[in-house]
Parts: C-alpha cells; sequence; structure tokens
C-alpha cells in the first residue's frame, strides 16, 4: 500500500492545459465514484482549484494506481498522456504529506500564503468522505495539513497584505488605473466564493469604490453588492454595466467563455466612441470566464491568472522571510505526523494479530472439548489458561519488536510482513 498525489500546478502547466484538466463542481461526485471504484485505490480525494488540479489516494498496487489516476487526468483533459506527463506533478508516501502541507500553508500558490487555499483543502477532504471516497489514511493526512496550514498561519506573518488571489485581482486592477479605484467603476461578475473575497477586498482595500455585483441571481448579487454600498443585476444587464465600468473582474463556474471578443470588441468601439479610457478585465476563471483572444482588442487590458501571479511574484519581497519560517513549521509538522502515522501502524496490527490468534484458540478448544470430555470446569479452565500464557509468550517478542520499530521504515515493513503473514 502506498499513498500518492498526481496532478498539475499552475507554476508548471500553461493555463490552457490547466484549464481543460479542472474538474468542475457539478461532475466531482461522479469522478470520486468512478476513482473509487477501481480496484487498484482503496482511497480518493480531489483537490481542484484554479491553481490546481490534484489526486490524492491509496493505491494497492503501485503502477496500476498511478496509471488509472493518469489515464482520468488525460481523460478529463482529453489529452493524450504523453503530452500531459510533463506537466505532471507525481509524488509518492513521504513526499506526498510534506506537498500537502506545503499546499494548505499557501507555500505553492502563486500568491505566497494565499488564504482561500486552506478552506479548499478542507473542503475537498469533506466532499471525498461525503461520497465515501476517504478513508482513515487520506482523513488523517488531509485533518493534519489543515492543522499545519492553520499554525503557520498563526505563528508567521505570511498571511499579512494581499495574500488573497480576490485581493490581489483588486490591487492589479488598481495598479492599471493609475494607484487608486476611488470613484471608478468596478464590474464584479460571479457572486461565488471568489466574487466574495473580490467585494470583500473593494470594501477593505479600496473604499469609494462604485461596485456593480452581475450575477446569474440577481437577488444572489444585490446582497453581495450591498457589503461595499453597491448594487446588483442579473447577468442580462452585463452589455450595459460593461459600457460604463472602469475595471472588471471575473469569476464563475462557467466553463464557457462568459465575455467573449464579439461583446467586448463592441464595448470597446462604444467607449473609444465616447472617449471613455482602457477597460481594465481580470479574469479569476479557470477555465477561462473571457475569450483569450479579448486580448487583441484595442481598448482592453486583459490580465488572466498568469499575469495576476506574476504581479504576486514582484510584491512578496516583504513575506519572503516569513515563508523560509513557515517551510520549517512545515517540514517539523511533517515529521511530527510521520511520527504519529507509523507509531498508529504498529498498534492496530498488534491487536489484530492477538484477535486473530485469540479466535484460533476459542475454535480449537471448542473442536477438541468432545475429545477431553472427562474435565470438569476447573480442569477445562485450567487447559485454557496454559493455552493462552503460551501465546501470549509467543506474541510477546513479536509485540515488542514492532512497538520499538514504530516510527522507522523498518518498522513499516514489519507491519507490512505481520499483516500480509497472517491475513490480516
Amino acid at each position: 500500500m502506498s499513498v500518492v498525489v498526481i496532478g498539475l500546478e499552475q507554476h508548471q502547466t500553461p493555463l490552457d492545459l490547466l484549464e481543460r484538466a479542472t474538474i468542475p463542481e457539478d461532475a466531482m461526485a461522479k469522478v470520486l465514484a468512478d476513482l473509487r471504484d477501481r480496484p487498484n485505490l482503496s482511497e480518493v480525494v480531489i483537490l481542484s482549484t484554479c491553481l490546481r488540479t490534484e489526486i490524492y489516494a491509496v493505491v494497492e498496487r503501485f503502477h496500476e494506481g498511478v496509471a488509472d489516476i493518469q489515464d482520468l487526468l488525460s481523460t478529463v483533459a482529453d489529452t493524450p498522456l504523453d503530452a500531459l506527463a510533463e506537466y505532471m506533478n507525481v509524488q509518492y508516501d513521504d513526499g506526498v504529506a510534506l506537498h500537502l502541507f506545503e499546499v494548505a500553508a499557501g507555500l505553492r500558490s502563486a500568491v505566497l500564503g494565499e488564504t482561500e487555499v486552506l478552506g479548499q483543502v478542507r473542503r475537498a477532504l469533506e466532499r471525498a468522505e461525503a461520497e465515501k471516497a476517504a478513508g482513515p489514511v487520506l482523513s488523517g493526512l488531509f485533518r493534519r495539513a489543515v492543522l499545519a496550514g492553520r499554525k503557520v498561519r498563526s505563528s508567521t506573518a505570511i498571511a499579512r497584505g494581499a495574500t488573497s488571489l480576490a485581493h490581489v485581482a483588486v490591487d492589479v486592477a488598481a495598479a492599471r488605473l493609475g494607484g487608486s479605484l476611488q470613484g471608478r467603476h468596478v464590474l464584479v461578475v460571479g457572486a461565488g466564493e471568489m466574487g466574495e473575497g473580490v467585494v470583500d477586498g473593494l470594501a477593505k482595500r479600496h473604499d469609494g469604490a462604485i461596485v456593480v455585483v452581475a450575477n446569474r441571481t440577481a437577488d444572489r448579487a444585490r446582497t453581495l453588492a450591498e457589503q461595499a454600498g453597491g448594487s446588483g443585476i442579473a447577468l442580462g444587464g452585463l452589455p450595459d454595466a460593461l459600457a460604463t465600468a472602469d475595471a472588471v473582474i471575473v469569476s464563475t463556474t462557467n466553463r464557457l467563455h462568459l465575455l467573449d471578443a464579439d461583446l467586448l470588441g463592441r464595448v470597446a468601439a462604444a467607449r473609444a466612441s465616447a472617449g471613455a479610457g482602457v477597460l481594465v478585465v481580470v479574469d479569476l476563471g479557470v477555465p477561462r470566464n473571457v475569450d483569450p483572444a479579448v486580448s487583441g482588442i484595442d481598448g482592453i487590458d486583459l490580465l488572466d491568472m498568469d499575469a495576476l501571479g506574476a504581479y504576486a511574484a514582484r510584491n512578496l519581497e516583504d513575506r519572503r522571510a516569513e515563508a523560509a519560517v513557515a517551510g520549517v513549521i512545515v517540514r517539523e509538522e511533517v515529521e511530527r505526523y510521520r511520527a504519529d502515522d507509523r507509531a498508529r501502524g504498529a498498534a492496530p496490527v498488534v491487536a489484530a494479530l492477538r484477535s486473530r490468534l485469540d479466535e484460533v484458540r476459542g475454535a480449537e478448544l471448542d473442536r477438541h472439548r468432545s475429545r477431553v470430555a472427562g474435565l470438569d470446569d476447573v480442569q477445562w479452565d485450567a487447559v485454557d489458561a496454559v493455552v493462552r500464557d503460551v501465546l501470549a509468550k509467543v506474541l510477546h517478542q513479536p509485540t515488542v519488536t514492532l512497538k520499538e520499530a514504530a516510527g522507522t521504515a523498518r518498522g513499516e515493513r514489519l507491519v507490512e510482513a505481520v499483516r500480509a503473514l497472517f491475513d490480516l
């Protein structure tokens, strides 16, 4: 049995490939069930966000299990495995814990110390548990990763400043418009989690912006917009809202281009006729919500996730020292998790071995009782006690050895050997 993670991350995968590999929320249950029911995989958790698509699994047969996961990612991305493989991050056993703990701490995010990812890790586990795809191994791993992520944020200043992608998007829009959104019309498209973060950033970091939220459900848009003193509209009102906007920040779960080149081309032409300035468009969607062809339209300044990552990288100098401290905390937490996990590994196998031998003892005594019918209850109890003593002495040294080796590679090998030998 091994634990693996196979996936794609923004910093090493082209955006067009990453968006194809994204697993939408409405397909997550089906994909989890598909993986869960494969004979080579006994536990599965999928972490699919705007920055990564990763599949964590407990594999019974290593090479076959890895092949199952790679095949699924290739199918989801509609990309031949050979073309996908060069971008895949593959980790196994101890490397999985280090990777996940770094993800939860925000150390592998485009925005160092990013805050959204901690909730995404937690919800990925909850979803897998709801689909009965996660078991004790991955549940324990993910819970400890969440705790490690919280410890990093409470013990360091890595989350100081704009560490939310949504807040960075707001800051980028402001930078493109001269450094301030005071009196500027900002259109937020999408009222989901990322949209909430954008509105929060506008309210806290750029008070004075004139905010309009557009969403499929107008009531939800109005409720969210009120947090920044703005107004809400349905998606049907987008053309009119775009005509007066200075900046548009888009984040929806729509897999189609919500803002296409035709629509924004007309908007740009109308703005040019009216003497309006450049329209800043920030696309937080993965898959992208804005047609990449928009970047070629005069009067439109389009920024996607790659541009946001580059902006964040230029503005993290003040947190580099905190990242080093966070890295030390992560490694300490990983080692603590490994030691606890390995120590726990010996106890269940010892208990299972004792239980198995006790079953054998009871069954054999019952089978031979008729052959020694002359024994009374006192004599029979004495026979039972002798057998128990013999088994206890037989188990003593293996138990001591397993407990002493717990937390080491040798201990893991011994545990697996006992499981195999006694079919535990």
